[in-house]
């Protein structure tokens, strides 16, 4: 009976699912807050858009949600997700910089320098830091040997 359990983690319910959801927006975005306060301290540009509350902000509320629809998708359907998600959260990150590096190489958006592009990079690496640990205690994964 208990290995039925551990292949099968209680599910949260859906009120807790999503007030842990708003839970980890919140904190990413207050992560990502220090990460632009930081960058504007080290010189970079208030001209730069995507370092402003309303950019950041909106692109850590998609992504946060984006991603646990993507984990839990992942977690009913893969017979390993464990294993998947070992793969593709890192690869997902690398993939989410390369927008980054295109604008800090094309400087197509005013106020760019390599600066903000890198404090950009570092807030994708965040919200993945913070969202991670949070999908696995919210949506987690069942105990398999992958």
């Amino acid at each position: 009976m208990s290995h039925q359990l551990a292949a099968h983690p209680a599910r949260p319910s859906g009120l807790v699912v999503a007030g842990g959801l708003i839970g980890t927006v919140a904190v990413a975005v207050a992560l990502n807050a220090i990460v632009a306060a930081i960058a504007h301290a080290a010189g970079a540009s208030d001209d730069f858009d995507a370092l402003q509350l309303p950019a950041y902000g909106s692109f850590t509320v998609i992504g946060v949600l984006a991603a646990a629809a993507a984990w839990a998708i992942i977690r009913a359907r893969s017979a390993h997700p464990a294993r998947l998600l070992r793969t593709l959260v890192p690869a997902v990150v690398i993939v989410s910089l390369i927008p980054d590096i295109m604008v800090g190489i094309s400087g197509s958006q005013p106020g760019t320098s390599w600066g903000a592009v890198i404090a950009l990079m570092v807030m994708h690496v965040v919200v993945a830091a913070v969202a991670v640990p949070a999908y696995q205690r919210l949506l987690p994964l069942p105990a398999t040997q992958d």
